[in-house]
């Protein structure tokens, strides 16, 4: 599939839904009034597309988690400066008042490096000394190299992963048996995905395999929309709850485990969905590959000790309900008791010790220091 943004041809695989492609996201017409989305809140009952055509709905579809996963909120957020120039323009409001939505957009969800790097990498481009139309078309440029980057990243991590997932089948010479957690597929970019794409990659080039899916408590990302993308592929997979993982290595029904990141220090440490650390912890225990897949727009070159990674706080009532179907009808539940506290941090930290690879577009790299010694000198 070809998907035409304006002076920007973008070669996109297209994962399925009943048959049908899709993107995560994309630009409603040529002129990017608006822009449309996958609202991954309803899936896999529901498939509705979300229309977006103001930077406040785009921040809300953020912290919302209409649109969700490092990379995609990473684009949402370029897109969402356009946006709000594109409101500036229409409404005749003072050109200043965008160094303040800038602020507002950046801290839609704190933790995800790639919302910031993406919405900075656009906020460097305007300049007050053109017109406010001038920097409109600027800035959906830029939106839109960042768009086909995303996705030309996340096909070659595809490729890098699948080299690894290769020798692996070589060596055990059967279906293999990989484990992830959460979801970083295609839903959590716009194609392909960072944990999934070498998955992806291995299944077209009919190298066996099974998944064993992790829930991902308490949004149940994985027993929603990792497993909805795996139906769509045809691959093989299992649904388990998060605590399962240990008790599958233990008895060798494991053979490596794949994630995604939210932001990588520059020591190679991974903010992750919370639950990653223990699956690293029981994959180092019984010597399984830990690998780590995203786009080197996740690693955070600022930071090098991981305690400055501000951890997102979701409401707690993500805990206390649990979100279902009920006679062709989505509701919620209450399963917990009226009065107990709850704690919901969404992300943890898996120290860069255990970790066996990264995964990037540029290769797979044993270590974070290595990449930037390899890539960036």
């Amino acid at each position: 599939m070809i998907i035409n943004n304006n002076s920007l041809l973008i070669n996109i695989v297209c994962m399925k839904i009943n048959g049908t492609e899709y993107c995560s996201l994309w630009e409603e017409n040529s002129k990017a009034l608006s822009i449309s989305a996958i609202d991954q809140r309803l899936l896999p009952f529901r498939l509705e597309i979300a229309k977006i055509a103001s930077y406040k709905e785009m921040v809300m579809a953020i912290k919302e988690m209409t649109i969700r996963g490092a990379p995609l909120i990473g684009i949402g957020g370029a897109y969402a400066i356009m946006l709000a120039l594109q409101e500036i323009v229409q409404n005749k409001q003072p050109f200043e008042k965008i160094n303040e939505i800038i602020s507002e957009i950046r801290s839609a969800r704190p933790t995800a490096v790639n919302l910031m790097w993406a919405v900075d990498r656009v906020a460097s481009k305007i300049d007050f000394s053109l017109s406010v139309e001038e920097n409109y078309e600027r800035s959906l440029q830029i939106a839109r190299q960042i768009y086909s980057e995303e996705v030309r990243a996340c096909k070659q991590i595809a490729k890098s992963g699948f080299d690894l997932i290769e020798n692996l089948y070589s060596k055990y010479q059967r279906p293999l048996n990989i484990l992830t957690h959460c979801n970083a597929g295609w839903l959590a970019t716009v194609d392909w995905g960072t944990a999934l794409a070498p998955i992806y990659y291995a299944h077209r080039k009919e190298i066996p395999l099974h998944v064993w899916v992790d829930e991902t408590r308490p949004r149940n990302q994985g027993a929603k929309l990792t497993s909805f993308e795996l139906l769509g592929e045809n691959i093989a997979h299992t649904i388990i709850a998060d605590n399962t993982g240990g008790l599958l290595m233990q008895t060798g029904k494991v053979d490596a485990v794949i994630v995604g990141a939210d932001r990588v220090t520059s020591k190679g440490d991974v903010c992750n969905k919370v639950g990653t650390y223990l699956k690293a912890l029981a994959a180092k225990e019984h010597n399984i590959p830990f690998w780590v897949a995203f786009p080197t727009s996740t690693i955070d070159w600022e930071i090098s000790d991981y305690r400055e990674i501000p951890i997102e706080e979701r409401p707690s009532e993500e805990i206390d309900y649990i979100e279902g179907e009920y006679l062709d009808k989505i509701c919620k539940v209450r399963i917990t008791p009226t009065g107990s506290k709850s704690l919901n941090y969404a992300f943890d930290i898996t120290p860069n010790q255990f970790v066996s690879k990264y995964i990037t577009e540029l290769g797979v790299f044993d270590s974070i220091q290595s990449l930037k010694d390899e890539s960036f000198t």
